[in-house]
């Protein structure tokens, strides 16, 4: 390569010489088509920047190459770009070459309703949400609590009675959190090894694990997102389907943001084919829903049911698991080592299993792919704040029942300990009173006023390899006592049908705590005090 067209290449790419490199200064629709010319080319990939894209006058590069000094994400004409994108990948039929380019966007102000709907989907794309945990949800603007006002009730004649409930809810939560961290804060003193920092995080940290049972479902928060070009744009042909105006209106801000970033991407959502696939998602949401309440419109709920039930394994699954796990160490047929397990005693499936986990130091050491020969349905009754944490995980398969107060919902215990749970309770239930008033005529915006502390039903399967990484995780000390409730519940019921193969799940936690946050907390200290140790501070 001459030197010319090193300089050329330099500020694109993270070196010039070894076979392993990162592109850097580029929009994500250039990022796109390179690898996309990749798949079809005998060149190196900076052979193809140079030849076909910064020789190549229609690609925007002509004048301003090597030209930093004014900032290089201005150094490519985003139309220009697109429009050679279009160009080069003309014949390319797959879909996936959309998952070349991705984007970071912001998603501000809007709804846990259409946060969740940001956090439902699954493959392509990462969130993170604001955290109830450590911000405070009673900030107003303009006098105002920051909570969604659903266009359509705000315009009905229940305006004031949604207002006023979410205010109600808004108010007691504002007016329990000094009340609620000093009582914690008597219950569990402050020693020695605790810095001033450390203490106060925590013991906030659980007063707003507590009360976060009173944001309501119009709480307004914020999600970033990054994802690939794909995904977005089977997220916007959702959220056209929507039928939540606030999650359309979402989509198409998403969509014309995007566009400027990754055009080329998410297009396809805009079109004919992409308007006539929103409205086939539409129609048969409203088809399913009709036939579903023509079907079980009068029947009445199980009011016995468990709130953690496993209703589906695999009763043959540790003779599927060790067989996998030997398949790829010998040259015979899956059959063939099926039959060959089946003979096995218990003590040699044992031994595999342990040879399989081996030493497990730490939850970080990820289960084996034959773990994934299993999987496990469960049927959950949850209060919305611990659905809201565990629905973040992306590999199970999941569906859940609208947001609702028909199952009740939960009071924390330190409440009814500390003597605060009487006005906790009067907001959840003015909130209900509210919704149960407003769902008849506007089902889907009476979902804004359901608060985390309801009950969900929520449906989710997932298999074993996934169990290790959930159940250890969110049984952790620093987690939610919500979801570690739910989680050791689900670790308990696998254990009992599947003894051998969850044996190496040794970092389930079964313990109770009380300030969750705090050896987190203390943690962080010794890392901060590190840190000014290695600066001189």
């Amino acid at each position: 390569m001459l030197n010319q067209e090193k300089d050329l290449l330099a500020p694109f790419v993270t070196n010039l010489d070894k076979p392993v490199f990162c592109l850097k200064n580029l929009p994500e629709v250039v990022k796109g088509a390179l690898f996309s010319r990749y798949s079809r080319s005998e060149k190196d990939l900076r052979q193809i920047l140079l030849d076909e894209f910064i020789h190549a006058k229609e690609a925007g590069f002509q004048g301003i190459v090597g030209d930093v000094d004014h900032g290089t994400e201005q150094l490519i004409a985003i139309k220009q770009a697109e429009a050679f994108y279009d160009r080069v990948l003309l014949g390319y039929g797959d879909d996936s070459i959309a998952e070349l380019g991705g984007a970071h966007i912001a998603c501000e102000g809007i709804s846990n309703i259409a946060a969740k709907a940001l956090e439902d989907c699954r493959i392509g794309i990462s969130p993170l949400e604001k955290s109830t945990r450590y911000v405070l949800f009673n900030q107003k603007k303009d006098g105002k609590y920051l909570y969604y006002r659903e266009p359509e009730l705000m315009a009905s004649s229940y305006a004031n009675l949604y207002e006023s409930a979410l205010d109600q809810l808004f108010d007691t939560y504002s007016a329990l959190i000094p009340p609620l961290t000093q009582w914690l804060k008597n219950q569990h003193p402050q020693d020695d090894k605790t810095s001033d920092r450390a203490y106060a995080n925590a013991t906030k940290a659980k007063a707003l694990d507590i009360l976060r049972g009173l944001l309501p479902m119009a709480t307004l928060t914020n999600v970033g997102l990054y994802g690939n070009g794909r995904a977005f744009e089977y997220l916007l042909t959702k959220f056209a389907a929507s039928p939540h105006t606030e999650i359309k209106s979402l989509g198409l801000s998403m969509g014309e943001e995007l566009g400027k970033i990754i055009p080329s991407f998410v297009k396809k959502s805009r079109t004919e084919r992409g308007i006539n696939y929103s409205e086939y998602i539409a129609k048969n949401l409203e088809s399913t829903r009709e036939v579903t309440q023509n079907l079980l419109g009068k029947l009445k709920p199980n009011q016995d049911q468990k709130d953690v039930q496993l209703v589906e394994f695999d009763r043959t699954a540790e003779d599927k698991v060790i067989a996998a796990i030997l398949y790829p160490h010998s040259n015979f047929t899956l059959e063939q080592i099926r039959e060959q397990v089946a003979k096995l005693s218990p003590e040699q499936k044992a031994e595999i299993i342990r040879a399989y986990v081996g030493d497990r130091q730490s939850r970080f050491y990820k289960a084996g792919r034959a773990f994934e020969e299993t999987a496990y349905t469960f049927d959950l009754l949850i209060d919305i704040g611990a659905y809201r944490d565990l629905q973040r995980h992306r590999l199970i398969s999941q569906e859940r029942q609208d947001y609702t107060v028909a199952h009740g919902y939960v009071v924390p215990p330190e409440l009814i300990e500390s003597g605060l749970a009487t006005d906790y309770q009067k907001a959840l239930e003015s909130a209900a009173a509210a919704y149960n008033a407003i769902a008849p005529e506007f089902p889907q915006a009476a979902q804004y006023l359901v608060p985390f502390a309801y009950k969900i039903r929520w449906k989710i399967k997932l298999n074993l390899r996934e169990a290790y990484h959930l159940l250890e995780l969110r049984s952790a000390r620093q987690g939610h006592p919500s979801y570690r409730l739910v989680a050791q519940e689900m670790y308990q019921q696998i254990k009992q049908v599947h003894p051998l193969i969850t044996s190496g799940m040794q970092f389930v936690d079964m313990n109770d705590y009380d300030l969750e946050r705090l050896t987190a907390e203390q943690r962080l200290d010794r890392k901060i005090a590190e840190l000014n140790s290695e600066q001189g501070t």
